[in-house]
C-alpha cells in the first residue's frame, strides 16, 4: 500500500475548528475510501451506495445523527444529496459531531455543497499517485518531497551535476517508468499483477467511467458523441482546445463540445490549462490546452500499449506537476504561454511576485537551443522569472545561464 502526502493535511484540517465537515472528492479509483478509512479509523463508515441503508439514513433526525453517528465517513454522498441537508442540520445544532463526505462526481456533489454547506466545510481533492508516493511501500513509509515541491516551498535546491549521483536514482527511475507506462492509479501501482492485468484494469476503468460517472453527470441516451470526443482529446492531449474546430470535425455543436470538455475536467479526467494573457500589449494565444490527467487512461482510450508521443509526454509531466502542487496546497497559478509568432512556454507557475517557467522535452539529450523560448520572457511577462527549467530525460544537469537550468524529469519530480 502506498502512503499519501495528503494525510497530514487531512489530519491538520480535521483538528481545526474549520474541519468539522470535510468534503473529499476526486476521480473514481484514486483511493479515496482507503485513504479516509486509514486516516479516520475511529469514524463510522457509511456507504451511501447501498439503497437499503441509504433510506435508513434519510430518516434520521439531527439529534439521532448526533447520538448514533457523531463521527462518520459518508461514502458516495452524491448518490443521495439530500443527506447533505441532514449533515448541515446536525452541524448547526450540535458542536461536537464531525463528518467526512466522499464523492467521485464533483458536479453533483459540489452543486449541493454550494447550496447547503458554504462556509461550513473544507474541500480536499484526491488525485492519482504522484512519483514520490509511488516510491513508498507502506502507509508508514515517509514520503520524500520532490525537488519540484521544495522549489514551490522556496527551499533552495541542490541539483546534482548528473542524475547518476542521486542515491535514490533506482527508486525514482522505477516509479517514473511505471508512471509513464501505467499512470498513477493505486490499484495497479504494485508489482503483484502482470502487464496484461494492468492494461485490462485500465480498459475496465475507462468503461466504468463512461457507464457510471458520465451517466451520473448527464442523462445521455447516446454516449457515442462523448466517446468520440474522449478519443479526440486523448489523441490531442497537450494541444490547444478549439471548440469550433472540434465541432466541425466530430459533427457536434460547439455548446455540446464545451459542455463535454467541462465534464472531462470536473470528473478529474483532464486538466484544462489556461493560456497566460496578462500582457495586453502582446499578441497572445487565448485558447486553453488540454492535458489528460493520467497516461494509463490515455493508452486505454486509444487501445495502445507503451510508446509515447511528445505531446503525451508533456501532458504526463504537467499532470504530475499539477498533482504535486495540489498535494502541498501550493498557491501557484498554472498556465502556459504562446504568442502569435509561436514563442511557447509549456508551463508557467505564477506567484504574487514572480514566475517559474518550464519547457518539457522527451529527449535523452538537450541543448541550449531547447531552452530558446525561456530566454527573454521578461519582455512578455509582467513579473520577473525567478528560475526557468528544461525538464527532460537527459541524465546530465546543464546550466544555460544563471537563471535557466536543464534537469532530469525523474530526478526533479521523483
Amino acid at each position: 500500500m502506498k502512503n499519501r502526502k495528503i494525510i497530514h493535511y487531512l489530519h491538520e484540517k480535521n483538528q481545526s475548528k474549520f474541519g468539522r465537515i470535510i468534503i473529499i472528492t476526486g476521480a473514481r479509483q484514486t483511493g479515496k475510501t482507503t485513504l479516509i478509512k486509514k486516516s479516520f479509523p475511529d469514524y463510522s463508515y457509511l456507504s451511501i451506495e447501498d439503497p437499503v441503508s441509504r433510506s435508513t439514513y434519510l430518516n434520521l433526525t439531527a439529534q439521532q445523527w448526533a447520538n448514533l453517528y457523531p463521527y462518520a465517513l459518508l461514502d458516495e454522498i452524491q448518490k443521495e444529496p439530500a443527506l447533505i441537508e441532514s449533515i448541515k442540520a446536525t452541524y448547526d445544532q450540535f458542536t461536537e459531531p464531525r463528518y467526512v463526505l466522499l464523492g467521485s462526481s464533483q458536479l453533483l456533489l459540489m452543486e449541493k455543497v454550494r447550496e447547503s454547506l458554504a462556509g461550513r466545510c473544507t474541500i480536499i481533492e484526491i488525485y492519482p499517485l504522484t512519483l514520490p508516493e509511488l516510491q513508498t511501500q507502506s502507509w508508514d513509509e515517509e514520503i520524500s518531497e520532490s525537488l519540484f515541491q521544495k522549489l514551490l516551498k522556496n527551499v533552495e535546491n541542490e541539483y546534482f551535476p548528473s542524475f547518476l549521483l542521486d542515491k535514490s536514482r533506482s527508486k525514482k527511475i522505477e516509479a517514473y517508468t511505471h508512471y509513464l507506462k501505467y499512470g498513477g492509479f493505486p490499484a495497479i501501482s504494485e508489482n503483484d499483477s502482470t502487464e496484461d492485468e494492468k492494461f485490462d484494469w485500465l480498459q475496465n476503468y475507462v468503461r466504468t467511467y463512461l457507464e457510471r460517472d458520465i451517466r451520473d453527470l448527464a442523462s445521455f441516451r447516446d454516449l457515442e458523441p462523448f466517446i468520440k470526443l474522449q478519443q479526440y482529446l486523448a489523441l490531442n492531449t497537450g494541444n490547444l482546445v478549439n471548440a469550433s474546430a472540434i465541432s466541425k470535425l466530430l459533427g457536434i455543436s460547439v455548446k455540446t463540445v464545451q459542455r463535454y470538455i467541462n465534464y472531462f475536467e470536473i470528473s478529474y479526467q483532464a486538466i484544462i490549462l489556461p493560456s497566460w494573457t496578462g500582457n495586453p500589449n502582446k499578441r497572445l494565444v487565448k485558447s486553453p490546452k488540454v492535458h489528460y490527467m493520467d497516461q494509463g487512461v490515455v493508452q486505454a482510450v486509444l487501445h495502445k500499449r507503451g510508446g509515447m508521443t511528445g505531446r503525451e509526454y508533456e501532458s504526463a509531466i504537467i499532470a504530475e506537476m499539477y498533482k504535486q502542487a495540489k498535494n502541498i496546497q501550493s498557491l501557484a497559478q498554472l498556465s502556459f504561454l504562446r504568442t502569435q509568432d509561436n514563442k511557447e512556454v509549456d508551463l508557467l507557475l505564477e506567484f504574487p511576485d514572480y514566475f517559474y517557467a518550464f519547457e518539457i522535452k522527451m529527449a535523452n539529450k538537450v541543448h541550449k537551443g531547447d531552452a530558446k523560448h525561456l530566454f527573454g520572457l521578461e519582455k512578455i511577462l509582467n513579473k520577473p522569472v525567478r528560475k526557468a527549467f528544461v525538464i527532460s530525460n537527459d541524465e546530465e544537469t546543464k546550466h544555460f545561464d544563471n537563471n535557466i537550468i536543464a534537469v532530469n524529469a525523474a530526478m526533479f519530480l521523483g
